[in-house]
């Protein structure tokens, strides 16, 4: 939640207030602050200069290259009837991750499209760069194979069952895998709509599909942010069973249930498989 409340005009705000019943609201949402149109204020919620990280647009760099893709991205809103869910928040004192998904007009129908949201902020909460993730998959059909954006940290380790299901993923180990969700547990690809597989029965046979190629899925890791309640993973796939990959950026979110095991896994990366299969993504 990256935008600073107090910079906005009172009747922006109030809006934004309205929409949510929220009258605490300690940062305003992504979407909520592009929509209101006022540039200067999302401007004055960066350290410094803008800088945002896009899967299709790039690298957004500077007060100008900003408020054009502001004024870009509300107009692609506009134009695809574009409504915002919102999935979760996952916050800690110098980073904030949001997930939402994105309900638009496409050539055959509303399309779901899965994003995500990294903002890094300083000690006064103002942004220092924001990253976006989504697959371009819902959008076009196609993947958009995208270089990192962080470098791994080889000193990042996560902790409780989701290091226990990096390591699973990294060694192909379809039980371990499975074994670190509750049973009810589940797995939304970045496609989203119909890629969510829940259960024990889903889960072994979304993992074995995935581990095909002989070998596990390693993930460089670049940051944790965690709450304690969700731990959220950026990454770069560097491989595919005994297929190298160039090392391509990603997030995860772990959200951990009840019995300290993985409730949800959502994957927000574009990384296209070396095998054909009816399952196209990796978590």
């Amino acid at each position: 939640m990256p935008w600073l409340p107090e910079l906005f005009s009172a009747p922006a705000l109030q809006h934004i207030l309205d929409e949510r019943e929220d009258r605490r609201l300690a940062a305003v949402p992504y979407f909520d602050g592009l929509r209101t149109g006022e540039t200067d204020a999302l401007i004055a919620s960066f350290a410094g200069e803008p800088e945002l990280h896009h899967p299709v647009r790039g690298r957004v760099k500077g007060a100008a290259a900003f408020g054009r893709f502001v004024a870009d991205t509300n107009a692609w809103i506009s134009e695809h009837n574009v409504t915002v869910e919102d999935v979760d928040v996952v916050v800690t004192p110098r980073r904030g991750v949001e997930e939402v998904v994105l309900h638009a007009d496409g050539d055959d129908g509303r399309i779901a499209l899965p994003f995500a949201l990294v903002a890094d902020r300083d000690e006064d909460a103002r942004v220092i760069e924001l990253r976006v993730y989504f697959s371009t998959w819902p959008l076009t059909g196609a993947h958009a194979i995208r270089p990192p954006l962080l470098q791994p940290d080889g000193d990042l380790h996560a902790d409780d069952v989701v290091g226990e299901y990096q390591r699973a993923l990294a060694a192909g180990d379809v039980d371990a895998a499975v074994a670190a969700f509750e049973p009810d547990g589940y797995v939304r690809e970045p496609a989203g709509g119909a890629h969510v597989h829940r259960g024990t029965d889903a889960l072994r046979a979304l993992y074995t599909s995935f581990f095909a190629n002989g070998d596990g899925i390693p993930l460089e890791h670049c940051t944790v942010t965690d709450d304690g309640r969700a731990c959220a993973l950026e990454y770069n796939v560097v491989a595919w069973g005994r297929t190298a990959l160039p090392p391509e950026a990603g997030i995860a979110v772990y959200v951990r249930g009840d019995s300290g095991k993985l409730a949800a896994a959502r994957i927000y990366d574009d990384s296209d498989p070396p095998l054909a299969a009816d399952s196209w993504r990796h978590a």
